[in-house]
């Protein structure tokens, strides 16, 4: 696919793609929970996502990339393929496409934006809304899948990452994880301390 080329049928778009290591089935099961997927925008701070009905949701939050507060009703409809299309009532977006493909070491999961709704003069006039945070977002996905793959065994993991850290801010996801490196590192830290006195002990 050519890097200028849309992967969807329109004359405005933004995507990205980022390979992962589920199958297609496994992707496409762990995207049904849309609220995850959105939240894990580093740049989007939440103040409200609540369901309307049975694929239809609303959403409020400021957009940090553009500074912009929205409030949102989105639907929910199946397609492309085992992926799906998130439709906005209102805003300058029009929909984002998240497109699901098989790939020799997993899968490939490609998120547009397309803003082809309005004519091409209001989208000029209003490009301060477009969202600057499409790129940050693949990337925040691809880690988060990654850690999905390396830790979900682990019992209560699954329950935390959803229960606890994904409704968090992302400024606070970020102190979390900063927090647990530190940790991680006194941890060590100690346990050199602990040979060095052992070593010692052995050696008078």
């Amino acid at each position: 696919m050519s890097a200028n080329t849309p992967p969807v049928d329109s004359r405005d778009a933004a995507w990205v793609t980022i390979p992962l290591p589920q199958n297609v089935e496994d992707l496409a099961r762990h995207c049904r929970d849309v609220e995850v997927l959105f939240r894990v925008n580093p740049y989007l701070y939440f103040s409200a996502w609540r369901q309307t009905g049975p694929s239809s949701y609303h959403a409020e939050f400021e957009n940090q990339s553009n500074q912009q507060k929205i409030s949102v009703d989105l639907e929910i409809m199946p397609g492309p393929g085992p992926g799906f299309t998130v439709n906005y009532a209102s805003g300058l977006k029009r929909r984002t496409i998240f497109a699901i493909e098989p790939a020799a070491d997993g899968s490939r999961l490609t998120i547009t934006d397309d803003y082809e709704g309005l004519s091409a003069e209001e989208r000029t006039a209003r490009a301060a809304e477009a969202d600057k945070s499409l790129h940050a977002w693949g990337v925040a996905l691809r880690a988060y899948f990654l850690r999905r793959k390396r830790w979900s065994w682990l019992p209560g993991w699954r329950w935390y990452i959803r229960r606890v850290w994904v409704p968090m801010k992302p400024s606070a996801r970020r102190i979390v994880w900063l927090l647990y490196l530190i940790t991680v590192v006194e941890f060590f830290f100690f346990l050199f301390v602990l040979l060095i006195y052992l070593i010692e002990q052995q050696n008078k």
